[in-house]
């Protein structure tokens, strides 16, 4: 499992100083809900199914690895004003997340409050492993995490979501209702788009660098036949990737997936070798200039897997 080992950005009587000062300032306008993720999908998701009765922000950018986040001071400060947080889960934040929580002294956002919402909640977990031990490398005990890379279990997250959102905020119930059809509505479309365009994908053989892409490769009828990772979370090494070429070889791997944040080095020789196309996946909003909601992510991933070599 990653963990990272979490200093206080600052020190105790400095932090709790400015803390103090930022809850002094009165807010202005409409007393919307403040929301801070993790994911950057999740805030703009948030905007989506809040509109205007919400403020969301995301600590993390489409370009970062969500197990290892530096720890910043805007980081507490945002979490101490925030009324909800929305997180991953399944352990994914484990190694910084929860230590933030503690420094931004914000009761609201505590585990089993109305202003913590796991999404992982509202999914239905995949590779749940039966045991978890150190030599198994960076399993997850309630399942893989990397389900926002799905818009099916987005979507069950979005339908959870806007529930919770309702809960905070009866009076505002119409247009979150309003806001959650209008997803809905669009979801339906652009799933009927995505399921024409990859038709041809179903039966495909990918090799993954990380297993991130479990959940889509589930959701387009895919198959993993490896991993570059030799054990999750472990780097790839130049045995592990000729071991790997060897037992594949009469698989006829179509893809190598990986993420923006991961090194290209191995998974290049592999890819060369092996006569697949590398693709660097949009795995989450930001990944990518152009990528800037959760349907942009989707479009581009079908428009990278059905692009003619």
């Amino acid at each position: 499992m990653k963990v990272n080992t979490l200093k206080n950005p600052w020190g105790g009587a400095a932090l709790a100083a400015f803390l103090l000062v930022t809850m002094l300032i009165p807010s202005q306008g409409l007393a919307k809900i403040r929301v801070v993720t993790t994911l950057p999908d999740f805030a703009q998701l948030v905007e989506e199914l809040g509109g205007e009765r919400v403020e969301a922000q995301a600590l993390i950018q489409g370009t970062e690895d969500a197990h290892f986040v530096d720890p910043k001071p805007s980081h507490v400060v945002r979490l101490n004003q925030a009324d909800l947080v929305v997180l991953i889960g399944l352990d994914l934040e484990i190694g910084w997340l929860p230590t933030l929580l503690r420094q931004c002294r914000n009761s609201k956002l505590q585990p089993g409050s109305l202003g913590y919402f796991d999404a992982s909640t509202a999914i239905v977990p995949q590779e749940v492993p039966l045991n978890v031990d150190r030599s198994m490398g960076d399993l997850h005990p309630g399942g893989n995490p990397h389900y926002y890379n799905s818009p099916i279990e987005m979507k069950r997250v979005a339908e959870a979501l806007s529930a919770r959102l309702i809960k905070m905020d009866p009076e505002g119930a119409s247009v979150y209702q309003s806001l959650l059809e209008t997803f809905r509505a669009k979801y339906a479309q652009k799933m009927k788009e995505w399921t024409t365009a990859a038709a041809s994908l179903k039966g495909k053989n990918v090799v993954q660098y990380h297993k991130n892409w479990v959940y889509l490769l589930d959701w387009l009828g895919m198959k993993a036949v490896g991993a570059l990772e030799p054990k999750p979370g472990i780097p790839p090494s130049a045995s592990h990737v000729t071991k790997l070429l060897r037992l594949v070889q009469s698989q006829n791997v179509e893809f190598v997936f990986q993420t923006i944040y991961e090194s290209q080095r191995l998974s290049k020789v592999f890819a060369s070798k092996s006569g697949a196309k590398l693709l660097v996946m949009p795995s989450m909003v930001g990944s990518y200039p152009d990528v800037k909601t959760i349907w942009d992510k989707w479009d581009r991933m079908i428009a990278m897997l059905t692009e003619k070599k």
